[in-house]
């Protein structure tokens, strides 16, 4: 199925938008439904593919899953375990998170090596390292992923800051009775949600928010009702829809603790913000705004987040001057440039981490392609602030993390329509 958006674009965007639950959080609050018997609540969560999936497999393994208007509710009562096949983790990256809760619960998983999107080398050394470490043995292909034996508390050591071998460390902590300590934790958000959501079941967490985690886990977690928290990369997303469009957008469910790096970053180029603490709204004032050059570094949380290195991309096509952009982790991430070329992007790529912008530029409609969900996101910003009509295709990875984004922009004056056609 062919799923396109056709973007008109130059209309500065006027409005509310409410922010809605984060998948990145949402996913491993799934996986933790695993390690009890009973039902999970989970409010805000939102209504995407990856999503669904993810309760795919929780059905394939036996679970009672629904999901209704933003609530999903997970009854593992009769959850049993046995190999998780290609068919389902190859369409979902974010499946790796299973291994830790299904290890802890039964002291075996098996499951084909996850997929997802393309961002150069993403190795699942650091889950199976930090399982290791716990006591695991380690009895993976070169085609499976394949982990067995009963977990003892100890200490993690990770090979690096990686997202979600933190949570699957985490997770399977939780159910193994014992002081665990996660050495080079990821502290983004949503590991520090997850986190909590553990304590709330039953085990005692301390450490949430820096890189060395403890846990003290238990035989036996209790079910419980969780809300997903807001999605600060879409939060992001509407920040630079604002700024390229100059327009004026009222944001809630924004944390700005979660947005510390970037928010500073578009305070200094010269973005116009204001935001609420009491109310958890951000006014952005694309009209009142100048942009000038900037420079990112994508980082480990509380730096800048490499999931909105493409929408800033787009932010300095408008600003005055060199930007440059510094990709730290993935070396696949900047291939969006090359489809922001086609558009009229000054684009100097020096190599497969770094990049200068040159602006600013008046973007024209084209047909480009969204390379994965980050940047398709990217992709949709810049046909926002274009003259004439943009066609941006592959929009399936879009809709993978951004919940009914077409929607939400029609909704504060974007001209969106979502095309759709058998291949």
């Amino acid at each position: 199925m062919d799923i396109r958006y056709q973007i008109t674009g130059g209309i500065p965007l006027q409005g509310e938008v409410s922010i809605g639950g984060s998948k990145n959080a949402a996913l491993p609050m799934i996986a933790a439904a695993v390690l009890v018997s009973g039902e999970t609540v989970l409010t805000n969560v939102p209504r995407l593919r990856d999503v669904e999936v993810m309760l795919e497999i929780l059905e394939f393994l036996g679970a009672v899953t629904q999901f209704q208007e933003g609530t999903v509710r997970i009854n593992t009562q009769q959850l049993t375990n046995r190999p998780i096949p290609g068919e389902f983790v190859s369409r979902l990256r974010g499946s790796i998170v299973l291994l830790g809760p299904l290890l802890a619960r039964f002291g075996v998983v098996e499951m084909s090596y996850p997929g997802g999107c393309v961002l150069g080398k993403r190795s699942v050394a650091a889950h199976l390292e930090a399982f290791v470490q716990m006591g695991a043995r380690d009895m993976s292909t070169g085609d499976v992923l394949h982990l067995q034996g009963a977990l003892k508390p100890g200490r993690v050591i990770l090979p690096e800051f990686s997202v979600t071998a933190t949570e699957n460390a985490i997770l399977a902590a939780a159910l193994t009775p014992g002081e665990t300590r996660i050495d080079i934790a990821a502290a983004e958000p949503h590991v520090q949600e997850l986190s909590r959501m553990v304590h709330a079941m039953g085990a005692e967490m301390s450490g949430i928010g820096t890189h060395t985690v403890m846990v003290r886990g238990v035989r036996a977690l209790r079910p419980v009702e969780w809300c997903v928290c807001s999605d600060y990369l879409e939060a992001g997303c509407f920040v630079v829809a604002a700024l390229v469009t100059k327009g004026k957008l009222r944001l809630r469910n924004v944390e700005d603790e979660h947005l510390l790096s970037f928010l500073d970053v578009v305070r200094r180029a010269g973005g116009v913000l204001k935001y609420d603490a009491a109310e958890k709204t951000l006014l952005v004032d694309g009209e009142l705004s100048f942009l000038n050059a900037m420079k990112i570094r994508t980082n480990i949380f509380p730096g800048f987040p490499t999931d909105l290195q493409a929408p800033m991309g787009v932010a300095m096509t408008q600003a005055k001057g060199v930007s440059r952009i510094f990709e730290r982790l993935f070396e696949g991430r900047l291939a969006y440039l090359y489809e922001l070329e086609k558009m009229g992007a000054h684009v100097e790529i020096l190599n497969a981490h770094e990049a200068l912008v040159i602006g600013p530029t008046s973007l024209r409609g084209r047909i480009v392609a969204s390379n994965d969900i980050r940047a398709g996101a990217a992709m949709v910003l810049a046909a926002l602030a274009a003259e004439g009509e943009t066609i941006v295709t592959d929009v399936r990875y879009i809709e993978r993390g951004y919940d009914r984004l077409d929607e939400k922009l029609r909704a504060v004056g974007a001209v969106i329509h979502r095309q759709v056609a058998e291949e």
